[in-house]
């Protein structure tokens, strides 16, 4: 029997609804969700491979898990860290950050080396503006907001674009287009508040504050589904307080999470590297201990998109796995 199922896309930030396709219970493909609101019909590339790799699964196995606890009680609070991943739904992070609130450890929420901001611009905003400053190839990484920028510059704005790529999709419907700093960028151009930035990207954290006093609405574009999410319960740190964090760690809990594919790290020499992951990934093969959860399609939650609209979303199909709030209340229970 074949069915149709709705949830979100878990492979940017913007926010895309997604329809899963389900035959005899298991998974064989996706199409767009045709009535909904942020995608219009549409999904991307990363959209319609996104479930690619959810029947890679990891084997469970009981003294696995019995180990972590152990593991965490030996170690002292302050040399165990914890990933904060936009790859996780609200809910699970509450779970995540009520874990290390209530243990002492360290929290290591980072976004692309970007950080959450109070008041961010609307996509109805994007598709209206009369001037759109776009740092990043936007179009071909988020391709559902570039929609929106190709929207704005049919509406007669005029795009201004940085990038390393001269011939990117992005470069291509620039009116003006550098490829220098993003701090000269932002330094060279007049914003006013009827300007709009979208970003998916910086040269370093020092840009941030730049973007900030640029008198402009501001859109960040994160690589994660629910990195606004996030950044709404966690300070987001630089990319070289995270190198020292990391560091500083004995044990690493990565909850669905591949982190060895966004650091240039020696991550062997953490003494325990622990990652709990719906399948497996580079992050799990490193891993000294790797424990399979509920992916995604497996749970009931809630991501908030780049543009602050939490959506929520439900299973689409059964699993013997736990879900990232189960093995914390189960990791809770065994610390007590």
């Amino acid at each position: 029997m074949i069915e149709i199922k709705h949830t979100l896309c878990p492979s940017c930030s913007v926010g895309c609804g997604i329809n899963v396709i389900l035959e005899d219970e298991e998974i064989v493909g996706t199409f767009p969700y045709k009535r909904h609101p942020i995608n219009e019909g549409k999904n991307c590339s990363n959209g319609r491979s996104s479930i690619e790799n959810i029947e890679d699964k990891l084997a469970f196995d009981l003294k696995d898990f019995d180990e972590v606890a152990g593991k965490l009680k030996s170690c002292d609070a302050e040399k165990v860290t914890v990933v904060f991943s936009g790859n996780n739904s609200n809910e699970d992070l509450q779970a995540i950050k009520s874990l290390c609130e209530s243990k002492g450890f360290n929290v290591l929420a980072y976004a692309d080396n970007l950080k959450g901001f109070d008041s961010v611009a609307s996509y109805d905003e994007v598709e209206a503006a009369s001037n759109l400053f776009v740092i990043g190839n936007v179009l071909y990484e988020n391709p559902l907001i570039g929609r929106r920028i190709v929207r704005a510059k049919a509406n007669g704005a005029k795009i201004y674009v940085n990038d390393d790529l001269e011939n990117s999709p992005t470069a291509n419907i620039a009116d003006e287009f550098t490829s220098g700093s993003v701090k000269e960028f932002l330094q060279n151009n007049d914003f006013d508040e009827e300007s709009i930035i979208v970003f998916n990207k910086v040269d370093s954290f020092e840009d941030l504050d730049l973007l900030e006093g640029a008198n402009s609405k501001l859109l960040p574009v994160y690589s994660k589904s629910n990195a606004k999410g996030a950044l709404n319960l966690a300070e987001a740190i630089s990319k070289e307080d995270a190198l020292e964090l990391l560091n500083n760690t004995e044990i690493l809990l990565v909850f669905n999470d591949d982190i060895v594919n966004e650091f240039e790290f020696d991550f062997k020499s953490i003494s325990q590297v622990i990652a709990f992951a719906p399948s497996k990934n580079d992050t799990t093969e490193i891993a000294d201990i790797a424990i399979p959860i509920k992916s995604w399609l497996e749970c009931d939650g809630s991501f908030t998109n780049a543009e602050g609209l939490t959506q929520e979303f439900s299973s689409v199909r059964e699993s013997e796995n736990m879900s990232i709030v189960e093995i914390i209340d189960k990791i809770n229970g065994e610390l007590e």
